[in-house]
């Protein structure tokens, strides 16, 4: 719609100019950004995930953290992603590094948790790189959450019926991302 909008004012604009100054030049550099415009992909449809609700009322995936897959729970109260100490390891992050000296309050009570930064989480066909988390240390948690720190990138997120709707935002024709994902 943006972009048939566009289109119409360049032509009025181009019209305008044939009209006032019947500059022949000017006429071939408005007709030639025209034609451009429309040569150039236009967006796709935002990829979307759909999340069902499970028996507890959870909605639960398995998402790729680094390119390891991993149990997650949404959690829009979660602040960041927050991962649990046996799953920072099968993903290969440097524990012996870390330092747990944030504060946090779970399900299950106060713990100690540490910073660092995601290479890329991805769920479905919706993929963020560089997403802050957390790691609980070692038998604090049982399962990984998916918080506002992946959560907030999105163009919307929001629960339709049983299922929970992520929508990420458009990307131009050509890309490898398809559309529409159910995640189990």
């Amino acid at each position: 719609m943006t972009r048939l909008l566009l289109v119409l004012i360049l032509l009025a604009g181009t019209a305008g100019a044939v009209v006032a100054y019947g500059d022949p030049d000017q006429i071939a550099r408005a007709s030639h950004k025209v034609s451009y415009m429309f040569r150039r992909p236009a967006a796709s449809p935002a990829p979307e995930v759909q999340i069902q609700r499970g028996q507890g009322g959870e909605f639960a995936l398995r998402a790729k953290i680094n390119g390891v897959a991993a149990p997650m729970v949404i959690d829009t109260g979660a602040t960041s992603v927050v991962l649990t100490w046996e799953t920072a390891k099968a993903i290969g992050l440097p524990l012996e590094m870390l330092e747990y000296d944030v504060d946090l309050e779970t399900a299950g009570g106060h713990t100690k948790a540490a910073r660092l930064t995601l290479d890329r989480l991805a769920v479905g066909h919706l993929v963020e790189k560089s997403v802050p988390a957390l790691v609980v240390q070692r038998g604090q948690m049982k399962t990984n959450l998916l918080g506002m720190s992946f959560l907030d990138r999105l163009e919307s997120w929001g629960v339709r019926a049983d299922k929970l709707m992520l929508t990420g935002y458009p990307e131009l024709q050509g890309s490898h991302r398809r559309a529409r994902t159910a995640v189990d």
